[in-house]
């Protein structure tokens, strides 16, 4: 008998199959009774009938609980009112282990700090499930985005000597006698990378010691960040539309079942189509005036800011050309106003925020040196970074995306932590 899995059931109707999973549920409707099996790839519902099951198994029915394993063996029907189209007809139980205390998560509601304790156990519900498939699926299509467009995949370190974004949320640790810090962005080596190989990404972990209980911030998150050479502004907001647009195309046409899990509102992602919006930071203050904001001239946007920007469009918006000394220190200025930076935000429709920032880099040695040194920063870390300027300097460009931001606004979610497998936030190191 061959074993399969829940998602390989459409290719085994009519046959006898084996699987190898958990128990999700049971439930009894008289000389019958039904198990909800799970195996990692989804759910399946088995009908346990008396004469057609051995009576071993039929009898097992109130000796099975949540979460024991089990192996069943059984035939394959088609069945459209069934989870996922199919049930399968049970000949057969096999328990493999039962569990030795109730299973802490029930089918009832839990607390969130409850469930975020339980992570390890949380992520084999049928939401968080539902969840890291859909992460999984926009990872993928961001590999698949780079690596078909030219990007050559550089990694970045996780340990630096410098800062990225400002000292302020830096983690700082102990090496070897020295001070080092965990990675806040990958950016600075990515350009590296575009001036040896032109187009270059990096995709991992970054750290971010931001004193903030938000729903849109962890202090560890990943994010995939490109950048290339020979490329501005506009043109880097270009590449950032079609990834974006791309990634919501790969995630409606391979996560249909986990977005009605959700029960995503999919014609919002149907919307999501490059071009983008695109408007000066000016043109969005003038935008949240008009509407009602008290918003300050030369701060950066904050959450509400962000909504109310939002809430005008069903697309994501590129926000470009912002106060220079609100933007990092690599920033290039605008050539008509040296006040503005070649910096873009964009920002997610319904309320989900900054889901990518970048810009254009500045690329002569000398403005890069005072820059430095008017943010504060020491010049020494940075001494292979001025070596770009040095050899070869180009105009380029680069960018941002934060996966965790992006795979919540795309499934909908109302807090950032169900996105990532095991959560890191200030009061959380566990599980």
């Amino acid at each position: 008998m061959k074993t399969v899995t829940i998602n390989q059931l459409s290719e085994y109707e009519g046959q006898d199959v084996e699987l190898k999973g958990w128990v999700y549920n049971t439930r009894n409707v008289g000389k019958l009774w039904f198990i909800i099996f799970r195996d990692g790839t989804g759910l399946l519902q088995g009908v346990v009938v008396k004469g057609e099951a051995t009576d071993e198994s039929f009898l097992l029915e109130n000796d099975l609980n949540q979460e024991d394993s089990i192996i069943l063996n059984g035939t394959v029907r088609k069945e459209p009112r069934s989870i996922g189209g199919y049930e399968l007809g049970v000949k057969e139980i096999e328990v493999v282990k039962h569990v030795t205390d109730e299973f802490p998560i029930s089918h009832k509601e839990h607390g969130a700090d409850f469930l975020m304790s339980n992570r390890h156990l949380w992520l084999r519900s049928k939401r968080q499930n539902a969840i890291m498939r859909i992460r999984h699926q926009v990872v993928r299509a961001i590999r698949n985005f780079f690596d078909n467009n030219g990007f050559t995949l550089i990694d970045s370190p996780i340990f630096t000597g410098n800062a990225v974004e400002g000292t302020t949320t830096l983690f700082e640790v102990d090496y070897f006698e020295r001070s080092a810090y965990l990675t806040q962005s990958g950016q600075l080596y990515q350009e590296a990378g575009a001036t040896a190989f032109g187009k270059t990404y990096c995709f991992g972990p970054t750290f971010r010691a931001e004193k903030s209980k938000t729903r849109r911030h962890l202090t560890e998150f990943w994010m995939v960040e490109p950048e290339m050479a020979y490329v501005n502004l506009d043109e880097n907001m270009t590449w950032a539309e079609n990834l974006v647009g791309y990634i919501v195309k790969q995630v409606l046409a391979n996560c249909e079942v986990e977005l009605s899990t959700l029960e995503r509102d999919i014609d919002k992602l149907n919307a999501v189509v490059p071009p983008f919006p695109r408007m000066t930071y000016d043109e969005a203050v003038n935008l949240l005036k008009d509407n009602g904001s008290d918003f300050k001239y030369g701060s950066d946007f904050g959450a509400p800011d962000e909504t109310l920007l939002s809430e005008k469009f069903d697309k994501p918006i590129l926000i470009h050309r912002w106060p220079a000394e609100i933007k990092a220190f690599y920033m290039k200025r605008d050539e008509h106003d040296s006040d503005l930076a070649l910096g873009v935000d964009m920002i997610a429709p319904e309320g989900y925020g900054e889901i990518i920032g970048g810009g254009q880099r500045e690329d002569d040695l000398d403005i890069l040196v005072n820059r430095i040194r008017h943010h504060d920063l020491p010049l020494e870390p940075f001494q292979w970074y001025l070596d770009l300027r040095k050899y070869g300097s180009v105009p380029h460009s680069g960018f941002g995306l934060g996966l965790e931001r992006t795979v919540a606004w795309i499934c909908g979610t109302k807090h950032i932590r169900e996105t990532i497998p095991f959560p890191r936030t200030m009061s959380r190191l566990e599980p």
